[in-house]
């Protein structure tokens, strides 16, 4: 009989000739050959949460470049009637800048109205959002503690303003595994790469198997999925293979890190047919094209990344992300608000448009919907009469929808110009204790130990908003 490494050897040389014929397979099979080595487990097994919970899902949604709080969801009467009026303040982007020595407050560009039977305050920047918010818990006091978009993006994603650590889409992989095996549990859909690149979506410390996958909206959305070869071919090498190592298993009573590798070999075959599937949008119809703003054959957009992570949710993906710009041509309008409302166009629709459909269909039960920008902007300038507005970390809007979230309320205070959260303040660690609440997992029990420590997404701090939840 063989010796053990020379099996291994021989088992591994035999993998790499079987998936020789997709581009993507030998990546992919590297990596699951070495993961979790000597561990014998299935690190995305479906996982129990820490308690019962309706959400099963996340769409998370990331607005590149700061969105204006006070132009979109924060109301502010006392900025429009002191427009001009001359503050003084210790604030990170102005300070010792020169040309800033002097900042006037600066009216928002947009008009406020009363929607829904909340009679919730939204700007005519979103009117299509603004009629869904009786299904909205907004969140008006979120505060960050980086004006840098490099370090508010990786606070707003991992928890730290500072340093790599996991994506909060590879906490929640982490913490509850996946639901559909032939697809992966974390997707991120993006035209462009972000400000902290695929930091935003990477596993760092934690299993690479909980690592986002990136997709970018096109005509092949996630590459050399299709295999070289014939699926049957394929089936067929994987079948020797398994029932190889069958073999190899009743020899050994069940090596439990074999078993994990075989699933996860099912996985990468099951992906071939599965992925393709999933982001094909032929088989929808005219009318949910329409919700999103969609022309048929139509690949890109925005409309198009939302209703195909809503396909995503509907066939288990655990969490997908969407990006709607990237790190330039985003929502940083420094020399000109108007820029929002090219920006506002692209999103408005789609995204009531997803929130309708995820109703209509009965996901919106199961789904927790996420919207938030790595910080906000400044209610004020170093001229009442400049175009744009500079960063803000000290107060910004964020909002939640779906399961297990109260619909119709704003939650949280700015001060009277949305210059500081003043009443019921959110940090980033709270706004994400809650969304792991959301999903059935205890913040200060979903850890990792590594390098001696236990880590958490919320490092030491974050409360769960209690006031958000139904």
């Amino acid at each position: 009989m063989p010796h053990h490494s020379e099996f291994l050897a021989g088992r591994r040389a035999f993998l790499r000739s079987a998936v020789a014929g997709s581009a993507i397979f030998p990546a992919i099979i590297s990596e699951l050959l070495a993961e979790d080595a000597g561990r014998g487990i299935d690190p995305l097994a479906p996982k129990p949460p820490h308690f019962e919970t309706k959400a099963k899902n996340v769409i998370f949604m990331s607005m590149s470049g700061g969105v204006s709080h006070v132009d979109s969801f924060d109301p502010k009467p006392k900025l429009i009637a002191d427009h001009g009026k001359s503050i003084k303040l210790d604030h990170p982007e102005t300070k010792n800048r020169p040309g800033y020595e002097k900042l006037f407050l600066k009216r928002p560009q947009w008009e406020f109205k009363k929607h829904g039977k909340c009679g919730t305050e939204v700007s005519t920047l979103f009117p299509n959002i603004a009629e869904r918010v009786d299904d909205i818990a907004l969140i008006r006091s979120l505060h960050a503690d980086h004006s840098n978009h490099y370090n508010a993006t990786l606070g707003m994603h991992t928890g730290s303003f500072n340093q790599a650590r996991p994506g909060i889409g590879a906490w929640i992989s982490y913490g509850l595994g996946t639901i559909n095996r032939n697809l992966p549990s974390f997707i991120v859909i993006a035209p462009h790469m972000p400000y902290a690149g695929g930091q935003v979506w990477a596993s760092d410390f934690l299993p690479g198997s909980h690592q986002g996958t990136l997709v970018v909206p096109g005509p092949e959305p996630m590459r050399n999925v299709r295999p070289r070869v014939p699926l049957d071919r394929q089936r067929m090498e994987l079948d020797a293979l398994t029932e190889l190592n069958r073999d190899h298993l009743e020899q050994r009573d069940r090596d439990p890190n074999l078993d994990a590798r075989l699933r996860s070999f099912e996985t990468a075959f099951g992906m071939q047919s599965a992925a393709p599937e999933a982001f094909d949008l032929a088989k929808e119809s005219d009318d949910t094209l329409k919700l999103y703003g969609l022309k048929r054959g139509q690949n890109t957009g925005f409309g198009w990344q939302c209703l195909t992570a809503r396909r995503l949710v509907e066939r288990g993906v655990r969490f997908v992300e969407l990006i709607d710009t990237g790190s330039s041509g985003n929502w940083d309008s420094h020399g000109d608000m108007a820029e929002h409302g090219r920006l506002a166009k692209n999103i408005d629709l789609p995204i009531a448009g997803l929130l309708t459909d995820l109703k209509r269909t009965g996901l919106l039960s199961q789904t927790l919907v996420v919207w938030t920008t790595e910080f906000g902007r400044t209610p004020f300038n170093n001229s009442a009469d400049a175009k744009g507005r500079e960063h803000h970390p000290w107060a910004f809007s964020s909002w939640l929808s779906g399961a297990g979230v109260k619909g119709g309320i704003a939650y949280g205070e700015s001060d009277e110009y949305g210059i500081k959260a003043e009443k019921d303040k959110v940090h980033v660690h709270d706004f994400h204790a809650t969304i792991l609440h959301l999903m059935g997992l205890d913040h200060t029990k979903l850890t990792f130990r590594h390098s001696g420590r236990d880590y958490r997404l919320t490092d030491v701090s974050g409360e769960v908003v209690k006031g958000v939840l139904s």
